[in-house]
């Protein structure tokens, strides 16, 4: 085979690589729509369904001629509408958005992250089990020591925690830096000039003014600006 030939084999190969290349792009590409328009499609009937189960007990309570909104809460059980009301009660106590003081900003922010973790309970047990010692309910003073320590507990830096639990906090702080870089006060149409609006429905008049407008007006809004208008 002479060097020409090669070459031809070589750039025939090449051209098979690129179209299998360009074909198996195409084919992910297409499954990838599919998969969106399946997902979409399983959202959309299970929202329809969900709405269908609802009118559908409407419905059937005013043919009874009972109240809807009680037959409803006839589904809950005594700990569920306790754990609603609660949080009923934790979302009214956490409507105060303004700023009072910093105890108050601080507090605001413990609860939030306290809302966030999630406890390994058992891992929590285990520990709790060798503190505890042989037996249920006879709790020694080192092993209560050992557990729940005070402000008098001479024990320091003797546990050690898991890795999962490394990687919760670490995780943690990365997200508390992501959430205080990506934050800024600044508008996002700060950088078309002048802010000459006072709110959004404002801005989008006064664009449209200026679209019909300026071109009569820049001699006197520069007068205006140098101080020179009669």
């Amino acid at each position: 085979m002479t060097m020409e030939q090669r070459k031809e084999k070589m750039e025939e190969l090449r051209a098979k690589m690129r179209s299998s290349a360009k074909a198996n792009r195409k084919s992910v590409i297409e499954e990838s729509a599919r998969a969106k328009i399946n997902a979409r499609d399983a959202a959309r009937l299970e929202k329809q369904k969900k709405l269908a189960e609802v009118l559908r007990t409407k419905a059937d309570a005013e043919e009874r001629g009972e109240d809807v909104e009680r037959a409803k809460n006839w589904e809950w059980t005594i700990e569920e509408n306790d754990e609603w009301e609660k949080k009923l009660a934790r979302k009214a106590r956490r409507a105060d958005f303004e700023f009072h003081d910093d105890a108050h900003a601080a507090r605001r922010r413990y609860k939030k992250d306290l809302d966030q973790i999630k406890p390994d309970l058992t891992q929590y047990n285990r520990q709790k089990e060798v503190a505890m010692g042989l037996a249920p309910g006879t709790l020694t003073k080192r092993a209560a020591e050992s557990l729940y320590r005070d402000a008098n507990s001479l024990l320091y830096a003797d546990n050690k925690p898991t890795e999962d639990a490394i990687d919760r906090v670490i995780s943690k702080i990365n997200r508390d830096v992501d959430k205080k870089r990506n934050f800024s006060r600044k508008r996002a149409n700060e950088d078309e000039g002048d802010i000459t609006y006072i709110n959004e429905r404002n801005r989008v008049f006064n664009k449209k003014i200026a679209r019909y407008y300026d071109k009569y007006t820049a001699e006197i809004r520069a007068s205006f600006e140098r101080g020179t208008a009669l």
